[in-house]
């Protein structure tokens, strides 16, 4: 591990706003990019409480995910980029997906039956890794997590909803790209560069997850639709198809952009993040008259 690494993992949290807004006081297209797992500064608190080494943390980043986005931000898209990382609070679970074996003070009947993620370890505030255990040495105050979600959790996504109403009163439609990265899949999952996920037709009209999917292809880049990854709460709670207003979430292999040991930005970046930027201007292109009209 370098020294980069841990000088990355040891900080403290700035006192900085939970995320950053990129172009959103004049919004020139229909199109919102969110990071919401691009944090990777650990507070004090997640590393004095740490039951295994700080660089399993990794594993639950999408690693400079928000580099991605640099030349998007640069063309004028709308963005938003979580500060927090993921151990801390995950944007993209629900507030109430929540693991009660790791909190004090908060009785699972106070909750909803978990779900399959709560299950598996990956709440809002993560519980345990497959393959590691158990992530903490002692369990969470509840006061302490309902603080991180009311400073981190209903900010982003209160952001979000206000930007993509802002867009869809402006331009008549919506979009939102909610861009992650995800480890290279195995050899029996296939070569993948890319997963869109659209929650099976649920989170976006067909036309923009066809559209995503051939031009990625057209790019050389080998895509999968909905397969390992459909897409998770940030699509289910900020789509609504019914009011023109769309979410696919974008899955990069971190083989793609990351060096070898998956940890520091390689010369894959400049490409994948020029290919981000331009399914984002295809995607605007092909939005309907609505923002045709809006643009002249």
């Amino acid at each position: 591990m370098t020294d980069q690494i841990v000088d990355n993992l040891v900080q403290e949290l700035s006192p900085d706003r939970p995320f950053s807004s990129y172009n959103v006081d004049e919004l020139q297209y229909p199109l919102l990019i969110s990071v919401p797992h691009a944090g990777r500064v650990y507070p004090k608190e997640i590393l004095d409480n740490l039951a295994v080494p700080a660089t399993h943390l990794l594993r639950l980043e999408d690693r400079y995910a928000d580099r991605l986005a640099n030349i998007a931000i640069s063309k004028g898209f709308p963005t938003l980029i979580a500060h927090r990382p993921r151990a801390w609070v995950d944007l993209n679970r629900a507030r109430s997906e929540i693991d009660a074996n790791i909190i004090q003070g908060l009785s699972p009947s106070q909750l909803p039956a978990p779900s399959r993620k709560v299950r598996g370890g990956l709440g809002v505030v993560p519980s345990r890794l497959h393959g590691i255990g158990s992530l903490w040495r002692k369990k969470w105050q509840w006061e302490d997590i309902n603080n991180r979600l009311d400073d981190c959790h209903e900010p982003y996504h209160n952001g979000v909803t206000q930007l993509l109403n802002q867009i869809n009163l402006k331009f008549g439609c919506a979009l939102l790209l909610d861009l992650h990265s995800m480890p290279p899949l195995d050899e029996k999952q296939g070569n993948i560069d890319v997963v869109v996920g659209d929650l099976f037709g649920r989170s976006a009209g067909s036309r923009y997850s066809e559209l995503a999917m051939s031009f990625l292809e057209q790019s050389g880049i080998n895509a999968q639709l909905n397969h390992p990854y459909a897409g998770g709460y940030i699509l289910e709670r900020h789509s609504e198809v019914g009011k023109d207003i769309h979410a696919l979430q974008i899955e990069v292999s971190r083989g793609c952009y990351l060096d070898e040991a998956l940890r520091e930005p390689g010369d894959g970046l400049p490409v994948m993040a020029d290919h981000i930027a331009n399914l984002a201007m295809r995607l605007t292109d092909h939005m309907g008259g609505q923002f045709l009209l809006a643009a002249e």
